[in-house]
């Protein structure tokens, strides 16, 4: 079991950059797959990035591709998401999310057990 507890959220102007970070309490971190997923106003949460539980595989949503990156540091139990050139769009409530690792499915909303209270992004144009 682990607990994801996200930082790092803030305000930001368009084109600039965000590091949200995800640390995760419990000594079977490295057995999970990480994601991270955000929900706008009025929208439904959808998938941001996923990375698998060595960091060798990593996944992203089309709108993200090429400005996000996820990382993870298993030694630090915790999981990163670089956000660059930000856009309006991207405001919206950010979670971090686990699932175990199953080599699937990193996408799917309903294949992570553990969630984060979310950290609010407002991207200001």
């Amino acid at each position: 079991q682990v607990q994801p507890v996200e930082s790092g959220g803030g305000l930001v102007q368009a084109g600039g950059s965000l590091r949200l970070s995800c640390a995760a309490s419990g000594r079977t971190f490295s057995s999970y797959a990480m994601g991270w997923f955000r929900q706008a106003p009025g929208k439904e949460r959808e998938f941001v990035a996923a990375v698998s539980w060595s960091g060798g595989r990593t996944y992203y949503a089309e709108s993200v591709k090429g400005r996000f990156t996820i990382s993870r540091d298993n030694a630090k139990n915790t999981v990163y998401l670089q956000m660059n050139s930000l856009k309006p769009e991207d405001t919206a409530v950010y979670y971090c999310a686990a699932k175990i690792e199953s080599g699937v499915d990193y996408s799917r909303l309903n294949q992570y057990t553990y969630w984060g209270q979310g950290t609010q992004v407002t991207v200001s144009s």
